[in-house]
């Protein structure tokens, strides 16, 4: 397992489509699932959820995304169809982080929304370590209530995001990162 912070300062998201299997085993799921729920939650409300897409269910959910694309398309080329398809394929585990506000009188959503995202890189972070390749994304389906309801999400419930994991098929170069000097500020 790597050092804590060199992994902090070296982690990188990898491309789905640079993903392969295996996955991580069962075991290594409840651990990615587990360090996922172990965010700061004022006031334990646990505002998020999560989905696991493995096996079928991630093709099954392609075909909701395509099936929502394709009525709202209709002029849609087929191919354009078969890409949304693909949507949730490439990586052998997809995990869709839910945040769910509730009323609360000193916690407001922005605050529990902003654990929901915290929940999503600590699932990025766990995998990682775990020494597979991770990417958290979204897209217009994942903020289409039409597809939120396909996925089995409430009306109240959003998806803060979805998390590819996979054993990285190819090394690729880091992004640029910002330069701290533009980025901080003293007070």
């Amino acid at each position: 397992m790597p050092d804590a912070l060199e992994l902090l300062k070296t982690r990188r998201s990898v491309k789905p489509r640079e993903m392969t299997g295996p996955g991580p085993s069962p075991a290594e799921l409840e651990t990615i699932l587990t360090i996922g729920a172990r965010v700061p939650d004022h006031g334990k409300l646990a505002p998020w959820r999560f989905i696991v897409f493995e096996g079928d269910a991630r093709a099954r959910a392609g075909e909701v995304i395509a099936g929502v694309f394709a009525k709202k398309n209709p002029n849609a080329a087929p191919a354009d169809i078969e890409v949304e398809k693909r949507r949730l394929t490439d990586a052998p585990l997809v995990i869709g982080i839910v945040s769910l506000t509730k009323p609360h009188p000193k916690v407001p959503p922005w605050e529990q929304e902003l654990s929901a995202g915290a929940s999503a890189m600590n699932i990025v972070t766990a995998a990682t370590a775990l020494g597979y390749g991770a990417c958290w994304l979204t897209g217009w389906f994942s903020f289409d209530r039409d597809v939120l309801d396909g996925f089995g999400l409430k009306a109240d419930e959003k998806l803060a995001g979805l998390v590819h994991i996979g054993t990285v098929s190819k090394p690729s170069e880091d992004r640029p990162r910002p330069v701290l000097s533009d980025i901080v500020t003293r007070f």
